[in-house]
């Protein structure tokens, strides 16, 4: 009797082994490679989207199937005026040769959810780079495919069908991404200490500007140059984004070849200036890396900056920039301001409301200035201004 119950016991247990490893696998389940998923075809698909009076062109799809359950997925968008999806508009922009041609395009949005409002002035401009558009030789309707592609950990790339769209395209004019810049934070710039606020560009945060003459990747990475005083004691390090510390450079990103700097501390590694004095920084942000130059002499302090020109009479003192802020032990030699050209025009950079000391030079948006150079010649348009007096560098930063 003892036999058979304790055999009974046994397959009792067997049971409940083979149950519970059933369950684990029901609430455990596998991922799995899908092979596509589905874009669905918009309803306006066949009508001509007018994207010059568009906002957005919007797209939906199902999620791929990963084994029947949900996950997390990110979503890419791509167009194509070919249908061919042999070139992206990365790999085109990749070859310094300019041999190589693309034939879609990837737009930078990544999307977490099922539906895209992909921007009409982006689609515009992609078809502009796929299609090699000239000014003036636009085509009045345009085929344009769309595809989305899915990607998940664990599992490889996804690629959906493709779509067929129509569009009214329009031209843009391409440019270049602009130089991105990058700040210096500490207890000796600006008037602020440490003030990495959003909004302290000219108090507690100051830029260094595009130098002049150099290259810039299609990210706008290139070197970056800034020039100025500073007290013996003075700490700080650079910030890319106001308001983030999470992308910055300090004292070990210094360029190897760079004396006179020291090491702060061991856990900031904040940048010490040992010895009053004039340096120069110049900054690499594709290697990431910087070195400081000591400079020889003294630089005059100016009470006021102004941007004189046919847009102001040649009023020496007219369009008056801002000082980037100073302290007791410090100098400011980093002007900022505003400015609108409503037509092409020329002006300078005048100090203290007179003549007397002046900028000109011959180059626009970015370029070196000398004292009583030739007037800057200047193209329409809105603009954010930096100008350093020391080295005479000036950027005019497009805002609209």
């Amino acid at each position: 009797m003892n036999k058979i119950f304790k055999s009974a016991l046994l397959l009792m247990g067997a049971v409940l082994m083979f149950t519970s490893c059933s369950d684990d696998r029901d609430s455990n389940p596998v991922l799995q490679q899908p092979e596509s998923f589905v874009l669905n075809t918009p309803a306006y698909a066949g009508q001509a989207i007018d994207l010059a009076n568009s906002q957005t062109v919007n797209l939906t799809w199902s999620q791929p199937d990963y084994g029947g359950f949900p996950v997390a997925v990110e979503y890419t968008v791509e167009v194509s005026a070919t249908n061919q999806w042999t070139t992206s508009y990365a790999e085109e922009t990749a070859d310094d040769t300019g041999e190589t041609q693309c034939d879609y395009y990837a737009f930078d949005n990544i999307f977490s959810t099922c539906n895209a409002e992909v921007s009409a002035s982006e689609l515009a401009k992609a078809l502009v780079v796929i299609c090699n558009y000239v000014d003036g030789e636009i085509p009045a309707e345009q085929e344009v495919y769309a595809r989305v592609k899915a990607n998940t950990p664990g599992a490889k790339e996804v690629v959906s069908n493709v779509v067929k769209l129509l569009v009214t395209p329009y031209y843009i004019e391409l440019r270049p991404a602009d130089p991105v810049l990058w700040y210096m934070v500490g207890n000796c710039i600006g008037s602020n200490d440490w003030d990495n606020g959003s909004g302290s560009v000219g108090t507690g945060l100051v830029p260094l500007l595009p130098e002049p003459g150099a290259d810039f990747d299609k990210d706008g990475n290139g070197s970056l140059v800034y020039a100025g005083y500073f007290p013996a004691g003075g700490q700080f390090k650079f910030v890319r984004d106001p308001g983030d510390w999470g992308t910055q450079m300090n004292f070990t990103n210094i360029d190897e070849n760079t004396a006179g700097v020291t090491d702060e501390d061991g856990d900031n590694h904040n940048i010490g200036i040992p010895e009053d004095g004039y340096y120069k920084i110049t900054m690499n942000t594709v290697k990431g890396t910087f070195s400081m130059e000591k400079l020889d002499g003294t630089y005059a302090e100016h009470n006021s900056m102004g941007i004189p020109g046919e847009h102001n009479g040649w009023d020496p003192a007219g369009n008056a920039m801002t000082a980037m802020g100073k302290r007791d032990n410090t100098e400011n030699h980093e002007w900022m301001g505003d400015i609108t050209f409503e037509s092409a025009g020329k002006f300078k950079f005048a100090a203290n409301g007179s003549w007397d000391v002046n900028w000109g030079g011959a180059d626009f948006p970015l370029g070196i200035g000398t004292q009583g150079g030739a007037d800057i010649v200047a193209k329409p348009g809105s603009y954010k201004v930096y100008f350093n007096d020391i080295l005479g560098l000036y950027y005019f930063l497009a805002t609209e």
